[in-house]
C-alpha cells in the first residue's frame, strides 16, 4: 500500500514538475555565442567590449567570444556598442559602432572588426577565466588549465629565461581569490618550449606554477624586510669552472608605494625552485655606477661576451660570467658623463679637445637618462645636438620618451629589435607601445613607429620572447602588464585588469621599414 500511495502521489505531482519546468529561469538555457574577429586574420579578438543599451558588458575571452545569457533578453533582438583597444567596428549612419543582433539560446553570430594596431592581439597569459566563454558556449579551449591556475587572478609585470631547457618565468605582485592581499615576493612558473612539447605560441603558454601547499602560486624570492621584493634583470650564464647554468636576478624590497630602501643580487636555487641572496648591493646615493636591471640581452662583443641591461636603453653591460656579474666595479656605462658622477651631482660632460661630448663604455660611471638630458638642455649645459637619446615617431617627428623597454637582436631584420612603452602618450600615460631598429646595443636608436596603443589604460613593461619567435625571427611575440594603475580610468576590464596580454607583430610589414642612421658604438673601455 505504502508503495501505491507514493507512485499515486508521484503521478500527481509530474504535470506541476513539467509546468515548472518550462518556467525556469531563462539563465538555465544555453548562451548565445558572440565572436569578433580580426577582417585580416579571421582570428578571434581578445578584449572587446560589447554593452548593451542598458549598460550590461560582456568581454571577449581569449577566443574572442562572448557568451551572451541574459535572462530577459536571450532570445531577443539586441544591440551591442562594440569597442576594442587598437581595433574599430564599423559605423551606422547615426555614427555608432555597433550592432543590433538576433540572440537566440544555443546560436551564434560572428561580428568582424578592423584592426588599427600593427601588432596583433592574441591572447591572455594570466588570471582567471582566460577561455571562460569559449567553456560555456561549448567550445575546447587550446590551453591546459583555462580557468584557473595557480589560484592566480591577477599578475604584475614578467621576467622570462630559458634555464635548464625550459621557460622559467617569474612576476611581480600577484592577486588571489580569497583575500584583497596576494603574493608580494616574486611567484613563478616553467613552460616547455615550442617544438619541444610546448604549445605553437600563437595559441597559447601552458604554465606550471610553483605552489604551496593550498594550490597558490607561492613565493619564489621571499627576501627579508618590510614590503614586496620586485626582481629584474633575470639572466643565466655558464659557470666557466664547471660548465653548469646559474640564473641570476637583481632584487629591490620596497615600501611606502614606491620606495626601493634596498637592492641586491639572488640566485636560483633549483633544488628549492627559489631564490637565495648573494649579495646587498651599497646605497645608490653612495655608489657611483650602474646596477643590473630591465631586462637583460647576451651580446658576443670583439673582446667576449657581454650582459647589457635595458633600462630602459641597453646602456649599461657587463661581461658574462657569474663572478663579473657579482663585481660591481666591473659594470661599465655607456655615457658621455665623466666617471665619478653620483646620481644627484650636477653633470659633469667627458669633452674631446674640439670640447664636443664624447659617449664611450665608461666604469664607476653612469647613464645620462633622458629626463637629465632635458634638465641639463634647459640649464645650458649641454645641447640638443649632443644629446645621445633622441628617439622619434618615423610620422610625426615628434620626441617618443620612453618608460620602458626590451631589447634583442632580430635574426629576420639583423638588427636589434626594442619594443618599449611611452610616457606619456597621446592616448594614454603608460599605454603606447613603439618598434625601433637599431645595429647595435646601444643604437644610435633615432625613430621609431607605434605598433599598439590603449586609450586611458595602462599596458606597462613590454617584455619580447625572443624564444618564442616564428619563421626566423619574422614574427616576434611580447607581452605586458594590462591595468588601470597609472592610467586615471577608474573603470577595470573584468578579468583582464592586472594581467598579462601577449601580442604578436610581423616584421615583414612594410610599415616597419624604418629609414635612418644604425650606427655601431665607438670603442671603448
Amino acid at each position: 500500500m505504502r508503495l501505491q500511495r507514493a507512485i499515486a502521489r508521484l503521478i500527481a505531482f509530474l504535470p506541476c514538475a513539467m509546468a515548472l519546468a518550462e518556467d525556469a529561469p531563462q539563465a538555465r538555457r544555453a548562451p548565445f555565442k558572440i565572436e569578433v574577429v580580426d577582417q585580416e586574420t579571421g582570428r578571434g579578438i581578445p578584449l572587446v567590449e560589447l554593452r548593451t543599451v542598458n549598460q550590461i558588458r560582456y568581454i571577449t575571452d581569449s577566443a574572442g567570444i562572448a557568451a551572451f545569457d541574459e535572462p530577459g533578453l536571450l532570445g531577443k533582438k539586441v544591440y551591442f556598442s562594440i569597442t576594442s583597444h587598437g581595433y574599430e567596428f564599423e559605423k551606422d549612419g547615426f555614427g555608432y559602432h555597433g550592432k543590433a543582433v538576433e540572440t537566440t539560446p544555443g546560436g551564434s553570430v560572428k561580428l568582424v572588426m578592423r584592426r588599427m594596431n600593427l601588432a596583433r592581439r592574441l591572447y591572455r597569459v594570466t588570471g582567471a577565466g582566460i577561455y571562460r566563454d569559449t567553456i560555456l558556449t561549448g567550445g575546447k579551449p587550446p590551453i591546459r588549465e583555462p580557468l584557473l591556475n595557480g589560484l592566480v587572478l591577477g599578475q604584475d609585470s614578467v621576467l622570462t629565461a630559458i634555464y635548464q631547457g625550459k621557460i622559467h618565468w617569474f612576476w611581480g605582485d600577484t592577486n588571489r581569490p580569497d583575500y584583497p592581499l596576494g603574493n608580494f615576493h616574486t611567484p613563478g612558473a616553467t613552460s616547455l618550449l615550442p617544438g619541444q612539447g610546448g604549445l605553437d605560441p600563437e595559441v597559447g603558454v601552458d604554465l606550471s606554477y610553483f605552489v604551496d601547499e593550498r594550490g597558490f602560486a607561492r613565493p619564489t624570492a621571499p627576501m627579508p624586510g618590510d614590503g614586496p621584493t620586485w626582481l629584474s634583470g633575470l639572466v643565466v650564464l655558464t659557470d666557466q669552472a664547471d660548465g653548469r647554468e646559474r640564473m641570476f636576478a637583481s632584487y629591490a624590497k620596497v615600501r611606502n608605494m614606491l620606495e626601493v630602501y634596498e637592492r641586491g643580487l639572488v640566485e636560483w636555487d633549483p633544488k628549492q625552485n627559489r631564490f637565495e641572496k648573494r649579495m646587498t648591493f651599497p646605497d645608490e646615493s653612495q655608489y657611483v655606477g650602474e646596477l643590473p636591471d630591465g631586462h637583460p640581452l647576451l651580446v658576443q662583443e670583439a673582446d667576449g661576451e657581454y650582459v647589457y641591461f635595458a633600462s630602459p636603453y641597453p646602456l649599461t653591460r657587463v661581461r658574462a660570467t657569474p663572478e663579473h656579474l657579482m663585481r660591481l666595479g666591473d659594470y661599465q656605462a655607456y655615457t658621455c658623463l665623466l666617471p665619478g658622477v653620483k646620481r644627484h651631482d650636477p653633470p659633469r660632460f667627458d669633452r674631446d679637445e674640439a670640447g664636443r661630448v664624447r659617449y664611450t663604455w665608461k666604469t664607476h660611471a653612469r647613464v645620462m637618462r633622458e629626463d637629465e638630458q632635458r634638465r641639463a638642455i634647459a640649464a645650458g649645459r649641454i645641447r640638443k645636438g649632443e644629446v645621445y637619446l633622441n628617439l622619434r615617431d618615423v610620422e610625426t617627428g615628434r620626441a617618443v620618451r620612453v618608460h620602458g623597454a626590451s631589447v634583442y637582436w632580430n635574426p629576420y631584420r639583423r638588427q636589434y629589435l626594442m619594443i618599449a612603452v611611452e610616457s606619456p602618450g597621446e592616448t594614454s600615460q603608460l599605454g603606447e607601445i613603439w618598434c625601433a631598429f637599431a645595429n647595435a646595443p646601444v643604437g644610435p636608436w633615432r625613430l621609431a613607429r607605434k605598433i599598439v596603443t590603449h586609450t586611458r589604460y595602462s599596458f606597462y613593461n613590454p617584455k619580447q620572447h625572443p624564444m618564442l619567435a616564428k619563421e626566423g625571427g619574422k614574427v616576434v611575440f611580447f607581452e605586458g602588464t594590462y591595468t588601470t594603475t597609472f592610467s586615471g580610468n577608474p573603470d577595470p576590464t573584468p578579468r583582464y585588469d592586472y594581467n598579462q596580454v601577449m601580442y604578436s607583430l610581423d616584421l615583414s610589414d612594410p610599415r616597419l621599414s624604418l629609414p635612418g642612421p644604425g650606427d655601431k658604438a665607438p670603442a671603448g673601455g
